[in-house]
C-alpha cells in the first residue's frame, strides 16, 4: 500500500490542489473583468453636501442610474465639498469638457416647481452632457442652479447689458410680440465696468427674429404714461407681470440690420419707449473741453452737426481732470459725449462707425469744432454743436484718459461775451481824457461865437442891414435901367470897330490919323460918359454900412 501511494504521488498533481488553483483562476479572472469593465471615477465640486449621502445618492441621465456616489469629503481649503462619484463605463463618453453637473431636488422659483419626484426618493446628481469633443475629463464644477437651456439646444445665446437689476432675473422670459421664445439664463455682476450682465438664450427657429437692429427692454409690471391725448397702459403677458422678462423688437422706422452671432452684446432699456429714444446701437466716445461757463450742461444733453442730433452727452469728466493734476491755470472742463453714426442715416454697423470716425479726424484737420449753444432760453439749457470753421487753425484729434479728443472752441453767448470784452478793452485804450479836455475846449470857442453872433444879429446896425441892402438894390436897378447904360455896349463895339479899321491903315499926317484923332474924340466922349457912370454907382453903394464899423469883435470873457 505503502508503494503504490508513493507511485501515486510520483505520477502526478493531487486533487488537492486542484480547487485553489480554479479559485486563484476565477479571481484572477474577476479581478481583470472588473478592470476592465469598471467606470471612471470623478469628483465633482459643490458649495456643500445638502442631501448628497455616500453610497446612497445616485447619477442620473434622463431618469436613468449610470452611476453613483462613493464618498463625500471636504476640499482641501474647507471652502467646500467634493463629491467623488463612480460612473458605469458604457457612459464614459458623457463626459466631456463641458458635461454639466447639478444635484436635483424640489425646487420653487420664478420659472415653477421642479423636482418634486426628490420628495420621495432623495436628491440626485443629474448630469447633462457635453458637446466640444475631447478627451475625457474626470473633475468637474457642479452647478448650484439647474440649467435651464440644454446644452447644444439650437438657437442663440446673447449678452444683455444694464445699468441696474430692474426686476429681470435668471429663468425669466424672453418674448418676442408677448410669445415665449426663450428664457433668461444667467446673470452677473461686472465691477470693473459697473454693470448688470444677463446671458439669455432664443431658441429656434426665433433665433431668425434676431438682428442687429433689434431692441431689447424690462417688459416686467405694467408701464402707465400720461400725455395730452389721454392715458395709455401697457402691459406685457401675465407671466411677464408676476416674474418679469425681457422683450425684442425691431423699433418702428428703423431698418432690418445685420445677422447677429453668439456672443454679441445688446442694451437693456427700462421700457420700449426709451428705445424709440436711444434706438441706435453702435457709437462712439469723445470728450471735448471747454474753456468757458458750462452751467446748464447736463448728462443727455443733445450732440448737434449744424442742428441734426448725432448723439448726446454722457458726463463731465471731472474726476478725471482732477486726477489729471490742477494747476491753477484755468485749464479746460473734459465733457464725455456719444456720437452715433445710424443717426445721420449712414447704417447702424461697425463699418458705419469707422467711417464716422474717418469723418471726423478729416473734419477736425479742415476746422471741425464743437462749441457750446443755448438749447432753451427759459431753462438756459445748453447742448454741444458740431460745426465748421474754416479760419480756425490746422488741428488733429488728440487724446485724453484714452479718448479721442476734439477740440473746441468758444461759441453762443460766451463769444458775443468776449467780442464785447474786448470791444472794452480797445475803449479803454482811447486817450479818452485828452480827446474830451480838446473837445470840451472847442464846445467853449463855439460857445462864444454863437454869443457874439448872437449880440450881433440882436444890435440895431444888423437889423437895419434888410433896409439898407433894399435901398441900394433900388439904386443899382435904376442905374442899370438908365438909357445911358443900356447904350454903353452898342457903343463900346462901335469903338472898337473903328479903333480896328485904323490900326490897319494908321499912318502920320495921312487922312486915317485924322480920322483916328476923330474916333479918340468920341472915345473920350464915351469915357466921360463911362466916368458919370462910375460915379453914380459909387454914390449907389456909399450908403451900405461898413465892414469896420458893422462887424463889431467879440469881447472877451
Amino acid at each position: 500500500m505503502t508503494n503504490q501511494g508513493r507511485k501515486v504521488s510520483k505520477g502526478g498533481i493531487s486533487k488537492v490542489w486542484l480547487v485553489p488553483l480554479v479559485a486563484l483562476l476565477l479571481g484572477g479572472w474577476m479581478v481583470v473583468y472588473t478592470l476592465m469593465n469598471e467606470g471612471p471615477t470623478i469628483d465633482i465640486s459643490f458649495e456643500n453636501a445638502d442631501g448628497l449621502t455616500a453610497g446612497k445618492t445616485k447619477l442620473k441621465y434622463l431618469s436613468v442610474e449610470i452611476g453613483h456616489v462613493e464618498s463625500v469629503f471636504l476640499n482641501p481649503k474647507a471652502t467646500g465639498v467634493i463629491v467623488r462619484a463612480k460612473l458605469e463605463k458604457e457612459h464614459e463618453h458623457l463626459l466631456k469638457k463641458d458635461t454639466r453637473f447639478w444635484v436635483e431636488k424640489a425646487r420653487i422659483g420664478a420659472g415653477g416647481v421642479s423636482g418634486l419626484s426628490t420628495i420621495l426618493s432623495g436628491a440626485y446628481i443629474k448630469l447633462a452632457p457635453g458637446k466640444t469633443p475631447s478627451a475625457t475629463q474626470l473633475t468637474f464644477t457642479g452647478l448650484e442652479e439647474p440649467p435651464v437651456t440644454d446644452v447644444g439646444a439650437p438657437g442663440t445665446r446673447l449678452v444683455i447689458e444694464s445699468d441696474s437689476a430692474s426686476s429681470v432675473s435668471v429663468g425669466d422670459s424672453v418674448l418676442y410680440n408677448d410669445y415665449v421664445v426663450g428664457r433668461v439664463e444667467t446673470m452677473s455682476f461686472d465691477q470693473t465696468r459697473k454693470k448688470i450682465s444677463y446671458s439669455i438664450f432664443v431658441d429656434a427657429p426665433f433665433h431668425e427674429l434676431l438682428n442687429t437692429s433689434v431692441r431689447f427692454w424690462n417688459s416686467s409690471g405694467v408701464s402707465l404714461t400720461a400725455t395730452a391725448e389721454g392715458v395709455s397702459i401697457n402691459t406685457g403677458s401675465l407671466d411677464s407681470i408676476i416674474s418679469g422678462g425681457i422683450a425684442f423688437g425691431v423699433p418702428e422706422g428703423l431698418p432690418l440690420g445685420e445677422p447677429v452671432n453668439d456672443g454679441d452684446v445688446f442694451t437693456l432699456f427700462s421700457s420700449y419707449s426709451e428705445t424709440l429714444e436711444r434706438p441706435y446701437i453702435h457709437g462712439q466716445h469723445y470728450v471735448v473741453s471747454f474753456r468757458q461757463n458750462i452751467a446748464g450742461l447736463v448728462a443727455g444733453a443733445p450732440v448737434q452737426y449744424r442742428g441734426i442730433t448725432i448723439g448726446r452727452v454722457e458726463r463731465i469728466l471731472i474726476k478725471e481732470m482732477v486726477s489729471k493734476g490742477m494747476r491753477g491755470r484755468g485749464g479746460a472742463i473734459p465733457v464725455l459725449v456719444y456720437l452715433e453714426p445710424g443717426r445721420l442715416e449712414v447704417g447702424d454697423s461697425k463699418q458705419a462707425l469707422a467711417h464716422l470716425h474717418n469723418a471726423i479726424e478729416t473734419g477736425v484737420s479742415n476746422g471741425l469744432r464743437a462749441t457750446l449753444a443755448t438749447g432753451n432760453l427759459l431753462t438756459g439749457s445748453l447742448l454741444v454743436n458740431l460745426d465748421y470753421y474754416p479760419d480756425e487753425p490746422e488741428m488733429t484729434l488728440t487724446q485724453f484718459n484714452g479718448f479721442d479728443e476734439i477740440p473746441s472752441i468758444s461759441g453762443g453767448l460766451e463769444q458775443i461775451q468776449h467780442s464785447v470784452a474786448q470791444l472794452l478793452n480797445k475803449l479803454n485804450a482811447l486817450p479818452l481824457e485828452q480827446t474830451v479836455s480838446t473837445t470840451n475846449g472847442a464846445i467853449a470857442k463855439l460857445d462864444q461865437s454863437l454869443t457874439s453872433l448872437d449880440k450881433l444879429l440882436s444890435s440895431e446896425a444888423t437889423q437895419d442891414i434888410p433896409v439898407q441892402l433894399n435901398a441900394a438894390a433900388t439904386s443899382v436897378n435904376r442905374v442899370l435901367s438908365s438909357e445911358d447904360t443900356q447904350n454903353l455896349p452898342v457903343k463900346l463895339n462901335a469903338a472898337l470897330d473903328s479903333l480896328k479899321k485904323t490900326l490897319d491903315g494908321l499912318a502920320p499926317d495921312s487922312p486915317v490919323y485924322e480920322e483916328l484923332d476923330s474916333t479918340l474924340y468920341e472915345l473920350h466922349e464915351t469915357l466921360q460918359s463911362l466916368e458919370e457912370l462910375t460915379k453914380s454907382l459909387s454914390d449907389a453903394t456909399s450908403i451900405l454900412p461898413s465892414a469896420d464899423s458893422q462887424d463889431p469883435e467879440p469881447q472877451a470873457q
